[in-house]
């Protein structure tokens, strides 16, 4: 098992939150906004403690896929890149999406908001294997 990349770690962080403020902003921000109304879920926490909340949680993923890339190896990884966002990808949706529509089932959450907070989680994923992948 190689070394942690913990530069890495923190840029996919950095990387996957991008992503989310352009998710839940310019492309499906109003769309989401309609789903959940003004004082909706999600929107009583303030802005602020809502991108801690978020950018800590996403360490937590970011700090797995750094393990599991290391686990793998350099070597490895050099001659399958594709296994970056295999690894990534698969996280998202064989993990986090399934459990996300688990709990939005139980809280008979839409099914639009189930699949724009998917796509999300999907990109942001990928993004934090891209980071990855450009530091390897």
């Amino acid at each position: 098992m190689g070394p942690v990349n913990w530069f890495a770690v923190v840029l996919a962080v950095l990387g996957a939150l991008a992503v989310q403020g352009l998710w839940y902003g310019p492309l499906f921000g109003r769309a989401r906004l309609a789903e959940v109304g003004p004082g909706g879920l999600g929107l009583r926490i303030a802005p602020a403690r809502t991108v801690l909340i978020t950018a800590a949680l996403l360490f937590v993923s970011a700090s797995m896929m750094g393990h599991m890339f290391a686990r793998v190896g350099p070597a490895t990884l050099a001659v399958k890149p594709w296994l970056y966002f295999m690894m990534s990808g698969g996280l998202a949706g064989a993990f986090v999406i399934p459990g996300l529509w688990i709990s939005y089932t139980q809280q008979r959450i839409s099914t639009r908001l189930a699949l724009i907070d998917a796509g999300c989680v999907l990109l942001s994923y990928l993004a934090m294997g891209l980071v990855f992948f450009l530091l390897h």
